[in-house]
C-alpha cells in the first residue's frame, strides 16, 4: 500500500469510527474492528481494547476476529500489570516499552515473560478517553522494538475516534429512548382527553366528571389511566361497568 493510499485509508477508518448513529450499531463488533485496524495500521501483531467497569476496575476485553487466542490471554495479564493497566490507571498513553529491558522485566515480569512466548518485542497502550470519560484503554503489541512514536500517535486518533463514535452512539441511544417515551406520554395524554370527551358527551356531564369517574374506575381496578381510556376509546367498557360501585360525582 502507497504512503497516499495508506493516508487514505486511515482517513476512511477515522470517519467510520465516529460515525455510530445507527440502530443497530454493535459496541463488541466496533471495538473489535479498532483491534483489526491496530494490526493494519501499525504492523502489529496484536491489539485489543480492556473496557473499564463502573467501578473504575478492568472490565470486559475485547480483541479483533483475525487474532490469535494469545492475544486475549496477553489482555488479561495486562488487567493485573502492564501498559494498558498503566494507561487505565493515569488516563494517559503508556509508551512503546521494549519488553526484555530491565525495566519492563521488573515492572512487569509475569505480561513480559507471556508477551515474549509469543514472539512479543514491544508493547504500548492509549486510553479511550473523551474530556473526563474513560471508557478503557486500548493495547498494541508488536513484533518489533519501539522506534518512532508515530504509530502511538496513529493508535490515539484510532481510540480517540472510537471514543467519539462510542459516546455519540451513547447519547443518541439516551435520545431515542427519551423520545419514545415523550411520544407515549403525548399518546397517552391524548387518549385520555379522547375518552374524557367521548363520556361527557354521552352522559351530559363536564369534562372533569369524566375523568373522576375514568379515575376511579382505574383505582378501584388497578389499572393504569391510560389503558382505561383506551378501553373506553375501543368501546370495550361499557358504561355500566365504569359507574359500577363508584362513589363521588359522575
Amino acid at each position: 500500500m502507497s504512503q497516499e493510499s495508506r493516508e487514505l485509508r486511515l482517513a476512511a477508518t477515522l470517519v467510520e469510527f465516529a460515525d455510530t448513529l445507527i440502530g443497530d450499531f454493535d459496541p463488541a463488533l466496533h471495538l473489535s474492528r479498532l483491534a483489526d485496524r491496530c494490526m493494519e495500521f501499525l504492523g502489529a501483531r496484536g491489539a485489543g481494547v480492556t473496557l473499564l467497569e463502573a467501578n473504575g476496575r478492568p472490565g470486559p476485553v475485547v480483541h479483533g476476529a483475525q487474532q490469535p487466542e494469545s492475544v486475549r490471554e496477553l489482555l488479561e495479564w495486562e488487567q493485573e500489570a502492564g501498559p494498558v493497566h498503566d494507561s487505565l490507571a493515569s488516563g494517559r498513553a503508556a509508551r512503546a516499552v521494549h519488553l526484555a529491558s530491565r525495566e519492563a522485566v521488573a515492572h512487569w515480569p509475569e505480561f513480559t515473560a507471556a508477551a515474549r512466548r509469543f514472539g512479543i518485542a514491544a508493547a504500548y497502550a492509549v486510553p479511550l478517553r473523551r474530556h473526563e470519560t474513560l471508557l478503557g484503554a486500548l493495547s498494541v503489541y508488536t513484533p518489533h522494538p519501539p522506534s518512532a512514536e508515530g504509530g502511538l500517535a496513529i493508535a490515539q486518533s484510532l481510540a480517540d475516534a472510537t471514543t467519539v463514535g462510542l459516546l455519540n452512539h451513547r447519547a443518541y441511544a439516551q435520545y431515542r429512548q427519551l423520545s419514545g417515551q415523550l411520544r407515549e406520554a403525548l399518546a397517552s395524554r391524548v387518549r385520555i382527553e379522547q375518552a374524557k370527551g367521548m363520556l361527557a358527551e354521552r352522559w351530559g356531564t363536564t369534562p372533569d366528571g369524566a375523568f373522576d369517574t375514568l379515575r376511579q374506575y382505574a383505582r378501584r381496578n388497578r389499572r393504569p389511566l391510560d389503558q382505561v381510556a383506551r378501553a373506553v376509546v375501543h368501546r370495550v367498557l361499557t358504561d355500566t361497568q365504569l359507574r359500577a360501585d363508584r362513589s363521588g360525582p359522575a
